[in-house]
């Protein structure tokens, strides 16, 4: 990005830029750590991701908040009120990233009194890794403005849609095999399409990436695969 002849100016988007990395940071922390409570059945990690939503909340509010303010004070144009608008779109994606985080948390605490059943979450664990690798790669994307890395995560989301079908078909069948298990694995189901959508909200960052950087946009539509079962709904940005 260019320097401004009002440093005040750069400040700004660099404020901006700083708690697009915080909310990162904290998107990152709270997929990692709701899976890894859901495996353990562990509700102290699962009331943490919980607890650490509204921070994210509180700073998606900032961002608008500024970026409006921005584009009021300086009317930005070209490559700057592109960076501003994507600041915007990325920190709504973050945003929902943490509320699918908080998702599984919850249903982590309605499930820490039930039996563990450890080879129904070996999927779901494997989902969450992926899914945190593309999460990853995506906001160093942004830091580092770049599209190839962008492109990287767009194209590599069908992976993560293949394994939840996988995790989709897996679960069935534990359902089958002992009804008992169909609470547990109805709850499981929910917490494999969440973080699926986590891939999905990667995958809008590195169209904004792309869009950033050069002013265009990626295909409208890329490979799809997953089945159909959701807390959120699908966005079709």
């Amino acid at each position: 990005m260019t320097d401004h002849t009002v440093k005040s100016y750069d400040l700004d988007l660099t404020q901006l830029r700083r708690k697009i990395a915080e909310m990162g940071g904290i998107a990152e922390k709270m997929l990692s750590d709701s899976v890894d409570g859901l495996v353990a059945l562990d509700r102290k990690i699962a009331t943490t991701v919980v607890n650490s939503d509204p921070r994210l909340d509180q700073l998606l509010r900032e961002i608008e908040e500024e970026a409006v303010l921005l584009i009021a004070r300086r009317q930005p144009m070209a490559v700057d009120l592109r960076e501003v608008i994507a600041a915007m779109r990325i920190s709504s994606d973050l945003e929902r990233v943490g509320d699918l985080a908080k998702n599984i948390a919850r249903r982590t605490i309605k499930l820490a009194s039930e039996q563990r059943m450890p080879r129904a979450t070996v999927g779901i664990r494997h989902m969450g890794e992926i899914a945190a690798v593309h999460l990853k790669d995506v906001l160093d994307a942004y830091v580092q403005q770049d599209i190839e890395k962008a492109k990287a995560v767009w194209a590599t989301d069908t992976e993560l849609d293949a394994l939840e079908d996988s995790v989709f078909r897996d679960l069935l069948t534990f359902m089958m095999e002992d009804p008992r298990n169909i609470t547990f694995c109805t709850h499981l189901l929910f917490c494999a399409k969440n973080i699926e959508r986590v891939g999905d909200h990667a995958t809008n960052i590195a169209e904004t990436i792309y869009y950033l950087v050069t002013g265009g946009n990626l295909p409208v539509d890329r490979p799809k695969g997953g089945t159909e079962l959701s807390d959120e709904p699908r966005s079709n940005r």
